[in-house]
């Protein structure tokens, strides 16, 4: 690494050397994909291999992540790189973007076109062919002719926004004025300050993951509500267990930025790292707050 950093010329834009690391990647993202599979299928095993294929994609991160910052530190990134860097990062947010972007568009058609349809809209066609007492209500006139659900007769309570939400709303917002008040000192090189609030941000983060999955216990246990409890569970699982999974990502990356603010990475001038970072960090707040307002409050 010394002697790559040693070869180049910084005023040229940096080729990285060839790696192993994108077959791995390839590698462990099908046994992660395998792994899914099988368990949603309910074939044994499917867990286990899931499971390697997450430590697999670990590790990729780990060794992919750990190289970047080397060549960062030995000084061979120039403008032209952190500019790519940049464009990357901007065109990764807005694939995100796109994608929660689906599943807001699922619950809005089931929930203000594809009900009222069934529910009149469509005609007596469309009614006639409906079961016995079925209402267009939402949620609970969604949950099918089967009455889905783990309690009798399917019986389930939504989950309330000013509650265990309100709260994790709050615990979000709090983490985004932290770590806006962390990237003002890390410009400013007041260290101190810097550590200290950004690992505020990545607490708030944990905690708001331990309150989802308090969460998730009570309406899972005692609200009878669960991933096929009709439209209205599956949308309220998928939208809020994605997000999820994005706030544990960016914990994970604050986390390590925290570690490498603790080592003196990152000059006022030269950030991209902690910045891309809490670009992520916003938009995982944005998606939120559209989830407390379309999936918990209205």
């Amino acid at each position: 690494m010394a002697h790559a950093a040693h070869a180049h010329d910084p005023n040229k834009y940096y080729i990285p050397h060839g790696s192993n690391l994108p077959f791995f990647g390839s590698v462990s993202l099908f046994v992660l994909m395998a792994g899914a599979a099988l368990f949603l299928s309910g074939v044994g095993g499917g867990g286990w291999i899931l499971l390697v294929g997450l430590v697999l994609l670990a590790a990729l991160f780990f060794l992919w992540f750990g190289t970047v910052i080397s060549e960062n530190q030995a000084g061979i990134y120039n403008m032209q790189v952190d500019r790519s860097f940049r464009m990357g990062m901007m065109w990764f947010i807005f694939s995100e973007v796109m994608f929660f972007a689906a599943f807001f568009g699922a619950l809005f058609y089931a929930r203000q076109l594809s009900l009222p349809w069934l529910g009149g809209d469509g005609g007596k066609a469309v009614t006639s062919l409906l079961h016995p007492g079925f209402e267009a209500t939402w949620p609970y006139g969604a949950n099918g002719p089967a009455a889905l659900g783990p309690n009798e007769g399917g019986e389930f309570e939504v989950m309330h926004a000013w509650g265990l939400p309100a709260l994790n709303t709050a615990l979000l917002l709090t983490s985004g004025v932290t770590i806006t008040v962390a990237h003002h000192a890390l410009k400013e090189n007041k260290r101190g300050i810097l550590n200290v609030f950004l690992a505020l941000t990545f607490i708030l983060g944990f905690i708001f993951l331990g309150v989802q999955a308090y969460e998730y216990h009570h309406a899972w246990t005692e609200l009878g509500l669960q991933l096929g409890t009709g439209v209205y569970g599956s949308t309220f699982f998928m939208l809020t267990g994605f997000h999820g999974l994005h706030v544990t990502v960016g914990a994970i990356m604050l986390l390590v930025i925290w570690l490498r603010c603790l080592k003196g990475h990152f000059t006022p001038e030269r950030h991209f790292a902690f910045e891309g970072v809490a670009w992520y960090w916003h938009f995982v707040d944005v998606v939120w707050l559209g989830l407390f307002v379309f999936v918990y409050w209205l």
